[in-house]
């Protein structure tokens, strides 16, 4: 029989940074909203998401 490894712990990650979306493109707009996809995530939302985010962001403290 061969030893068995003892179990190890997970390795705990710190949660990835969520993205910013810094380029985004329009992918669809009708009379009421457009939508925008980020380059870098793939995410797809309202173009007037990307603005509330915009403000939230800058309101926010910075934490340290």
């Amino acid at each position: 029989m061969t030893p068995s490894q003892p179990a190890q712990p997970a390795k705990q990650k710190a949660p990835p940074e969520p993205c910013k979306h810094p380029q985004v493109q329009i992918v669809s707009r009708d009379e009421d909203s457009e939508y925008v996809e980020c380059k870098e995530c793939g995410e797809i939302f309202e173009s007037s998401e990307f603005k509330d985010m915009a403000i939230e962001e800058r309101k926010q403290p910075e934490e340290e």
